[in-house]
């Protein structure tokens, strides 16, 4: 199964640049995962015939924080994916959503615009970085991937 990873899109609106991404990375994958500050609820609008998992971030506006939680857990292909955004500075985040859940097998999350991949307690932590471009990272604009196949894998995406 892939799953297709996306966080810190921070837009009003769907941009050409975002449609071109949904429609290449994402567009055979069963589940998308957005781990919050997409910024407005219309940005939701390019996932359409998707089926989406959102969380709402620290800097959504008050109509996603309305409509979406600020935790939550998939279940698929046998496992457990916890979906928060994250919050407090970027060092140290790892950690605190390591904290978020128990009995999952996966952890996304946002926040940092920094990519990551690692594995806490046998737990994979997967942060795709973010789709608007950090200053904090070389990295300026990336996505991500899990793939289910008998084992969960996180891979990073850099869109140029």
């Amino acid at each position: 199964m892939k799953i297709g990873v996306i966080s810190d899109t921070h837009l009003d609106k769907p941009t050409p640049l975002l449609e071109h991404v949904v429609r290449t990375y994402f567009g055979d994958a069963e589940i998308i995962l957005h781990a919050g500050d997409l910024h407005r609820r219309q940005v939701l609008d390019v996932f359409r015939g998707k089926t989406l998992y959102v969380v709402a971030g620290n800097r959504d506006d008050g109509e996603v924080k309305k409509w979406f939680p600020e935790r939550h857990i998939i279940e698929a292909s046998g496992y457990r994916i916890g979906l928060v955004h994250g919050w407090g500075p970027p060092f140290g985040l790892n950690k605190r959503v390591a904290t978020c859940f128990s009995n999952v097998d996966c952890i996304v999350f946002g926040h940092s615009h920094r990519p990551f991949v690692g594995r806490k307690n046998g737990i994979l932590l997967f942060n795709p970085g973010a789709f608007c471009g950090s200053i904090f990272s070389l990295w300026k604009r990336n996505i991500g991937i899990l793939t289910l196949d008998g084992e969960i894998r996180a891979e990073v995406i850099r869109i140029t």
